[in-house]
C-alpha cells in the first residue's frame, strides 16, 4: 500500500486527483466573447469575479419587484451526451428559467449557470456556454456569471449536469396574473418548437422500444436525424410577450406548459373560482407527439399531463383583445390560435372537448 506522505513528497497535485485548474481557466477565456455578447443595460461587467453585478436603475426600473426562477434540462442531456451535440442544450437551460419569469409579467434581467462534470473538456464546455449565451440573447438578459465544477468520482465518462438561475423584475403592481381575470376570458395557445425540455425519460424509453437509434432519420421528420429532431431547443417567448404586455394587449395570465402538461400547469395561474376549458381540436399538434403516442401506446390523457403537445405557452386574454394579440404574436414570428376560454370552476380545473390530432 502506498504511503500518503510519500505521494505528497513526490508531487501529488490537484490535477493528479482529476481536477485541471488550467482547463478551467482556459474555459473562462474561451467563453468571454459569448458572455460579452449578452450585455444589456444594467449589466456591463466581465465574468471571473466573485459575484455578478446588476444595476436595476440603469435597467430603467423605479419601484421593482424581483422575480427569480431556477431549473435544469432533465434527461434531454443524455441525448446531447450520447451524440456529442452540445450546442443547443444551453438554450434549453435558459428557456426553462426565463419562460417561467415572463409568465409572471416580469422581464428577465440576468442569468447564471452551473455546469458540473467529471472531467472538463474545454471544447464541450465552450459549446454549452455558447448555447447559454444564445438563449440569453433571445431572452434579452445578461449572462453575468456561473460556476464550472469538475468533480471526478461524481460524474463518469462524458456525463455532465446543468442548472440555471434567472432573475427578472417588474414594476410594482404589474405582475401577472391580473386580478381582473374572469369567466369568459379567452385562451390563446402559442406554439412550441417540439418536445421542449420535459418528459425526456419517457421519450428515451420510447426510442429504446422503437428500435431506432439517434443517427437514423426521425420517422416524424424525414431528412433529419432523430437526435437532432429531439434536441430542437425550447422556444423562448420573452421578447414577443414582453412587447405585448407593454403594448397593453389584454394579457391577464400566462401559463408555461412544461412538466405536467396542460393538466398541472394551467391551474397554477387561475384563481380557485375558475377553470380552463380547452378545445383540443384547435390545438396544432406537431408530428413528434403523434409518433411518441403511437410507439409508446400513450393515452391522450397521459400525453396531456406529460408533454406540451404543441403548446409552449397559454395566454388568458380579454376576448376583445384576441385578434390584436394573435396579430402581434404572428408578426413577431410566433404561431398563435384561440383554443378555449375560462369558465366557473367545477370538479376539474381543466376540462377538454374534442381530441388531439395524434
Amino acid at each position: 500500500m502506498s504511503d500518503p506522505q510519500n505521494l505528497t513528497s513526490n508531487g501529488l497535485s490537484y490535477k493528479h486527483a482529476g481536477v485541471d485548474i488550467d482547463a478551467g481557466n482556459a474555459l473562462v477565456e474561451a467563453i468571454k466573447p459569448a458572455v460579452r455578447s449578452t450585455r444589456r443595460p444594467g449589466a456591463d461587467g466581465e465574468i471571473g469575479g466573485f459575484g455578478g453585478l446588476f444595476d436595476l436603475k440603469a435597467a430603467g426600473f423605479t419601484d421593482p419587484v424581483l422575480v427569480a426562477a431556477n431549473d435544469g434540462v432533465g434527461t434531454k442531456l443524455r441525448i446531447a451526451i450520447e451524440t456529442g451535440r452540445h450546442d443547443t442544450i444551453g438554450q434549453d437551460l435558459v428557456a426553462m428559467c426565463v419562460n417561467d419569469i415572463i409568465v409572471q409579467g416580469a422581464e428577465p434581467l440576468f442569468f447564471l449557470d452551473y455546469f458540473a462534470t467529471g472531467k472538463l473538456d474545454v471544447a464541450q464546455g465552450t459549446a454549452i456556454v455558447t448555447g447559454i449565451a444564445e438563449g440569453c440573447r433571445l431572452a434579452g438578459c445578461a449572462l453575468i456569471g456561473g460556476e464550472t465544477a469538475e468533480m471526478p468520482g461524481m460524474y463518469h465518462g462524458g456525463d455532465y449536469d446543468l442548472a440555471g438561475f434567472a432573475v427578472g423584475a417588474a414594476e410594482r403592481g404589474s405582475l401577472l396574473p391580473r386580478p381582473d381575470i374572469a369567466e369568459g376570458d379567452a385562451l390563446v395557445a402559442i406554439a412550441s418548437s417540439g418536445v421542449h425540455s420535459n418528459g425526456y425519460s419517457l421519450v428515451r424509453r420510447i426510442v429504446d422500444v422503437s428500435g431506432i437509434d439517434w443517427y437514423m432519420d426521425a420517422p416524424f421528420a424525414p431528412g433529419q436525424r432523430l437526435a437532432d429532431a429531439l434536441l430542437t431547443p425550447t422556444r423562448i417567448y420573452v421578447k414577443p410577450l414582453l412587447a405585448a404586455l407593454r403594448a397593453g394587449l389584454g394579457i391577464k395570465a400566462l401559463a408555461h406548459i412544461t412538466g405536467g402538461g396542460f393538466i398541472d400547469n394551467i391551474p397554477r395561474v387561475l384563481p380557485d373560482t375558475l377553470s380552463a376549458h380547452v378545445d383540443l381540436n384547435a390545438v396544432s399538434v406537431p408530428p413528434v407527439f403523434g409518433w411518441l403516442a403511437r410507439v409508446g401506446g400513450l393515452s391522450e390523457r397521459e400525453m396531456l399531463r406529460t408533454f406540451n403537445c404543441g403548446v409552449g405557452m397559454l395566454v388568458a386574454v380579454a376576448p376583445a383583445d384576441v385578434e390584436k394579440l394573435t396579430t402581434h404574436l404572428e408578426a413577431a414570428g410566433e404561431r398563435a390560435a384561440l383554443v378555449g376560454h375560462l369558465r366557473p370552476r367545477g370538479e376539474e380545473a381543466v376540462t377538454f372537448e374534442g381530441r388531439l390530432a395524434l
